[in-house]
């Protein structure tokens, strides 16, 4: 029922009441509420008491779910007004809701004097709803089990801060959440504030939701792009039939096809593009030439039908003049009775309007009858200058005989022609023939001139073989000319760093010597040492008779200063040996074995890996010194 501004303020006594208000200004309305009640899509079904303000579900019968964004049009709510999805409702009455009752909470209906929740822009494809103001102690199975009556849901994702979004799985179901935007909730009949909250629910954007909805327009695209090339290809005109490859038997075909009338065309096709193709040559000239005469042969054919055709045309333009010629006989008469109408003593009958209509009548068949006639007479005059021209063209029969006598010349001039052509062609298979037999009867100078130029094409391909060896060869002997240089410049460079360091030592030692000197009590073990060491370098002089002995030494001293643990006589030899080829192991162990203070041999291994190796101990005395 509804109470008018002058009732005293309500209170709230009741949990079927939703709120009071105390302003005596405003129409308060006082709602019975009907149990809740779940159609079978799974929509609301919101009463009031009296005549029922919507139909028993949102989700109204025929309404289609699948207009949404998808197909370019925004999404239908089946509770707004004017969509013809539902009546419109009275304008003196607001739309009230209802209370909503479940298992495990109920929902009030927001003021309705209050403005309806805003919402964001709605995303496309849309399937997922933020949900917002729920209590403290709503649980996962109270948010399913109230939106469960929206439709099927896919997935929750509650929050600890008093919000959660759920995913319908399909677009509609959305706008059967919204509205239950502004709804207080409240957990059984408890009135703790942790146990009722009021409902925000919002479109939420997803990128589940969008993916899906991107995969359904580019699908919508290809059907589009399908439909598209079909009525594309249903306009285009077909393709001409492919012309297939020249053979022999496909050539007998083609020559049956052309001396028939009704595959003519088809076959000189074919023909046409092979000869275009280059199909001909001394093999195949017979058989083009002969289709090429069935071709020929089509020509008398052809002139007979266009006899023909012309006497069709003769006979229909007779039909056409005798037809014509009788429309204006009677164009002739309509217009004589026109003509006799008009005289006075008819015309004086007629009324005003009647001689206006006649008057306009004649004067329209007279144009059309002039326009026959003038036809008429050009069809005369064109048979008039034919006539003229066989007139013109007449001969007397001396002529005509010897026109006759001439055609048969001609007749006779090409079949002459057409043998000699043969002849050719037949001279020109025996011309291949007689080539192909030549190649069996060689005679024995050609088989002897053959052989002996097969044998000079083998001696120049050795020569050639052997030149390129030889060139190889000089490379090889350039590169290792290049490389003994560098080696010898590296050599000359080791020698003068040992002659520097012979030097050095040379001066510490005598630097050592003068100390010793000053001291007494080695005066004598100094002096025997220099003079040891002395005859040693005298030695070490003497010993060193060539350059190439002082290049190898510096490249040993060298090689062994880098392997510390020393190396034996056949691992230096394997190294010099790239170096000098004439060089031995004995040369170099014999070398070695001269220059004790700078190379000293050692033993290393057991039993049967015992193994002499050299080391480089030139320093070992600096350092002793």
């Amino acid at each position: 029922m509804l109470l008018c501004n002058k009732a005293p303020p309500l209170k709230r006594h009741n949990p079927t009441l939703p709120y009071t208000d105390s302003s005596p200004a405003r129409v308060i309305c006082v709602i019975k509420v009907r149990p809740f009640a779940v159609n079978c899509s799974g929509g609301f079904a919101l009463r009031v008491s009296g005549a029922p303000m919507f139909p028993d579900s949102i989700c109204v019968p025929g309404f289609d779910p699948s207009l949404s964004m998808m197909t370019g049009i925004t999404q239908i709510n089946p509770m707004m007004a004017g969509m013809g999805l539902l009546p419109p409702p009275p304008t003196q009455l607001p739309i009230v809701k209802e209370i909503i009752h479940c298992k495990s909470c109920t929902l009030f209906p927001p003021n309705p004097n209050l403005p309806p929740p805003s919402t964001r822009e709605r995303p496309p494809g849309c399937k997922t709803v933020f949900v917002g103001g729920l209590p403290e102690n709503a649980t996962e199975e109270i948010i399913q089990e109230l939106f469960e009556q929206c439709g099927d849901i896919t997935a929750i994702r509650k929050s600890k801060k008093n919000f959660c979004h759920i995913r319908f799985s399909e677009e509609f179901m959305v706008d059967k959440a919204i509205y239950l935007s502004g709804y207080r909730m409240r957990l059984g009949s408890s009135t703790d504030k942790k146990d009722s909250g009021r409902l925000h629910v919002d479109f939420a954007q997803a990128r589940d939701d969008f993916y899906e909805w991107e995969c359904k327009q580019r699908m919508l695209a290809r059907e589009e792009r399908h439909r598209r090339k079909l009525a594309v290809d249903q306009l285009r005109p077909p393709s001409p039939p492919a012309i297939m490859h020249y053979s022999e038997h496909e050539a007998a075909m083609l020559a049956e096809k052309l001396k028939d009338d009704n595959k003519f065309c088809e076959a000189i096709t074919v023909l046409l593009t092979w000869i275009e193709r280059g199909e001909v040559n001394r093999r195949s000239a017979n058989q083009f030439y002969s289709m090429i005469q069935s071709a020929n042969s089509q020509v008398r054919r052809l002139m007979n039908e266009k006899a023909a055709d012309e006497e069709t045309m003769e006979q229909a333009k007779e039909t056409f003049k005798t037809a014509l010629f009788g429309i204006l006989t009677q164009f002739e008469q309509i217009v004589a009775v026109f003509n006799a109408s008009t005289r006075q003593k008819a015309w004086d009958h007629f009324s005003k309007a009647q001689r206006k209509n006649i008057d306009i009548w004649r004067k329209h068949c007279e144009d059309l009858r002039n326009a026959q006639s003038e036809q008429l007479m050009g069809i005369r005059r064109e048979e008039e200058m034919e006539m003229s021209d066989d007139d013109s063209s007449d001969i007397p029969n001396k002529k005509a005989r010897l026109d006759e006598s001439a055609a048969q010349a001609y007749a006779l001039k090409e079949e002459n022609d057409s043998l000699r052509w043969q002849l050719d062609a037949y001279r020109n298979e025996v011309d291949l023939l007689k080539q192909e037999k030549g190649h069996y009867g060689r005679t024995e100078e050609s088989v002897t001139k053959d052989q002996q130029l097969q044998f000079l094409q083998q001696t120049m391909q050795t020569m050639q073989q052997q030149l390129a060896a030889m060139q190889e060869e000089l490379n090889k002997k350039k590169s290792e000319l290049e490389q003994a240089k560098e080696e010898q410049t590296h050599a000359h460079a080791l020698v003068s760093v040992l002659k520097e360091q012979l030097k050095s030592a040379k001066e510490v030692t005598d630097v050592t010597n003068q100390e010793y000197l000053s001291k007494e009590n080695g005066m004598v073990s100094v002096a025997v040492y220099n003079h040891d060491k002395e005859k040693d370098a005298e030695k070490q002089r003497q010993s060193l008779k060539s350059e190439k002995e002082a290049m190898l030494i510096g490249i040993i001293s060298t090689f062994l200063n880098v392997h510390p643990f020393g190396a034996n006589t056949e691992y230096l030899w394997s190294y010099l040996q790239q170096l000098d080829s004439t060089i031995s192991a004995n040369d170099i162990e014999k070398l070695l074995t001269k220059l004790p203070r700078m190379f000293k041999q050692e033993f290393t291994g057991v039993g049967a890996t015992l193994e002499k190796r050299w080391k480089f101990c030139a320093f070992e005395g600096i350092k002793t010194t």
